[in-house]
């Protein structure tokens, strides 16, 4: 499903100029605002030779492609937009008539684009789906062999022909301070839902029960309340904390009931970490783990400072030689500029022995900030994209909290590309990375290096990210 085009009412009218008869032309034309045309559109009633005349006329306007409701020739400017299977083949003028005919069987939306490798126009007959129901239109999608689908309202694809693996991802996160680690959570368990991934543990590196607690929150608030949780209990002390919602796990309402659901309940106790990062990765198949750090190292270090254990035999870098495909880190400044990196910096001993000790052959892609910076998820805007429930997590944080402290979406990047893959990001060139006492990273081109970094996107880059973000958002 190609990118669909939301024509004004004169481009309407301009394909009715071509191909209906003269007192059609005159009604199309007079369509000079919205209330005119949805009076004339709810009108037409065109013949058969007609219609095929103007879905083909809509093809030579809209190369880049379109959609239409065949009864009324109106856009749809919400929903999420897929094509059937039955008509993907369907290609030039003579396949009009068949792609109607399903449409008509269906839902009655006929789309088409063209293909400028083998020159033809192909049209299909599709099927839309509620903006909210991403996941069951994911499915449809792959089911059909289609590639995409797209968001009307925003104007935006989500691809849909990923290979099935069975990605296995680690997350560790500083849980409990800036909001963007809650929507890169809420993003991993969105990918849960469209099968894109199998998130099989949550690591908090910021010390503090209540940290942990607010995952166990999400955990079940989205759906997967079974999956583990570690917490750091030997990190760094008292590091700064820009908002403050480790309230949020013991929110109860009025009448003093809990108003968010926990798995491990305050008797409950969380495995130390680095002891899950051991227990998950010596359950996983070789080279088959990739770990998402949005947070501090702490975790981390402590997992390649470890000895065998009941769960594997390996000390903790060969664990993760073995089991980790690669890992990508919310962090370092690169570039022209020298200077510390917060994530780094703040556990600066952890970061420093971390940066000593991982394996030189498992890949890192690191997130600087200034990928992110211009990714602003305002918080009147997150309130009313989860307006579709009164009481959310993410929501309560935004509502009860002051989140305008300039918070943008950072920790998303390293999820997103993690699942992803590198196509929606440019990457530096190969090379390694090494960290001053002071926090810098200071980046080496190498084509045998391990690491590589994202490249700030352009605003029309940034404008898809966030649109992506917030589509995922809305889901329930």
């Amino acid at each position: 499903m190609k990118k669909l085009i939301l024509t004004a009412a004169a481009a309407i009218a301009a394909v009715f100029v071509q191909t209906t008869v003269s007192a059609q032309n005159s009604t199309a034309q007079s369509q000079s605002n919205a209330t005119s045309e949805q009076a004339a559109a709810s009108k037409l009633n065109l013949t058969d030779t007609e219609l095929y005349n103007a879905i083909w006329a809509m093809g030579l306007m809209f190369p880049d492609g379109f959609t239409i409701d065949i009864s009324t020739m109106r856009q749809p400017t919400e929903g999420l937009v897929v094509s059937y299977a039955a008509t993907q083949n369907s290609f030039d003028r003579k396949s009009i008539p068949a792609v109607v005919k399903h449409a008509r069987e269906h839902q009655g939306y006929v789309g088409g684009w063209y293909n400028p490798e083998n020159g033809k126009y192909y049209f299909d007959s599709n099927r839309i789906f509620p903006e909210d129901s991403l996941a069951a239109a994911v499915q449809f999608a792959r089911d059909n062999g289609q590639h995409t689908v797209y968001i009307a309202s925003k104007g935006i694809n989500i691809w849909t022909n990923y290979e099935q693996k069975d990605i296995r991802v680690i997350l560790d996160c500083d849980m409990g301070s800036s909001t963007d680690d809650l929507f890169a959570l809420m993003m991993l368990y969105r990918y849960m839902d469209m099968k894109r991934c199998n998130l099989i543990g949550v690591i908090v590196d910021r010390m503090g029960r209540a940290n942990a607690d607010i995952v166990d929150v999400m955990n079940n608030f989205y759906g997967y309340p079974d999956i583990p949780i570690g917490l750091e209990t030997q990190g760094i002390e008292n590091p700064h904390v820009f908002i403050t919602y480790h309230n949020l796990p013991y929110a109860r309402s009025r009448d003093g009931v809990p108003m968010f659901k926990r798995t491990v309940g305050d008797d409950g106790t969380y495995m130390e970490s680095y002891k899950l990062y051991r227990k998950l990765l010596a359950e996983s198949p070789d080279k088959s783990v990739t770990i998402a750090s949005i947070g501090f190292v702490t975790s981390l270090s402590r997992l390649l400072q470890s000895g065998p254990d009941e769960y594997s035999p390996l000390n903790g870098v060969e664990l993760v030689r073995k089991k980790v495909k690669e890992l990508y880190a919310m962090g370092g400044v690169f570039g022209d500029a020298v200077e510390p990196d917060y994530n780094f910096k703040a556990a600066i001993n952890f970061s420093l022995k971390f940066f000593e000790l991982w394996p030189k052959d498992v890949d890192i892609v690191f997130s600087p900030g200034e990928v992110g910076d211009p990714l602003d998820y305002r918080p009147e805007t997150v309130i009313s994209d989860m307006n579709w429930t009164d009481l959310h997590p993410i929501k309560w944080t935004y509502q009860y909290l002051n989140c305008d402290t300039g918070q943008k979406m950072w920790d998303p990047q390293a999820v997103i590309n993690a699942v992803e893959g590198d196509a929606l990001y440019k990457l530096s060139p190969r090379g390694f990375v090494t960290l001053t006492p002071n926090g810098e990273t200071l980046f080496k081109a190498d084509p045998n290096g391990n690491c590589r970094y994202q490249y700030p996107g352009d605003k029309t880059w940034c404008d898809l990210v966030l649109k992506y973000i917030r589509t995922m958002a809305i889901q329930h």
